[in-house]
């Protein structure tokens, strides 16, 4: 008996997918090395796409950004489970990043236009942006629906 390969060939309609997980994103669950330990560490964090990366702005006092500050090589997890049916038929992302802080203010009218209550907290002096430029895109889009995608994909 032949073993059929779990990923799929990359086709039109999984970048697609990938496209319209990313336009939509507002949160991810990102995964760092912990600072102090070198642990796995998952935070659920803000975010938003700018077309060739992602963007999340990050407070220092959490334990992620200061991971982020050490260690930059990250991953995020995005994708929202439907009402209803089994939560591993919905379709999510994750985006293995290089993180890298960049001018907050440069982005301030993006991220508010799609973070509207970010006004509350925007400007604090603790609240750094990072930009999570892919390395590499696995895409789940449910049972029997592996896709490994390339930043050049997108």
């Amino acid at each position: 008996m032949t073993r059929r390969e779990p990923i799929n060939p990359t086709d039109d309609a999984a970048r697609a997918l990938v496209r319209d997980l990313l336009a939509d994103v507002r949160f991810g669950a990102l995964a760092v090395l912990h600072p102090e330990t070198g642990a796995p560490y998952v935070a659920r964090v803000g975010m938003i796409w700018d077309d060739t990366a992602a963007l999340t702005l990050v407070s220092t006092l959490s334990t992620h950004t200061r991971a982020l500050l050490v260690q930059p090589a990250c991953a995020v997890l995005v994708g929202e489970v439907g009402d209803k049916g089994d939560p591993l038929t919905h379709p999510r992302l994750t985006l293995t990043a290089q993180a890298a802080q960049v001018d907050k203010q440069a982005h301030k009218d993006r991220w508010l236009a799609a973070v509207p209550k970010a006004r509350l907290y925007y400007d604090f002096t603790d609240f750094l942006m990072f930009r999570l430029t892919p390395v590499g895109i696995d895409l789940n889009g449910g049972f029997g629906k592996a896709y490994r995608l390339t930043p050049d994909e997108l």
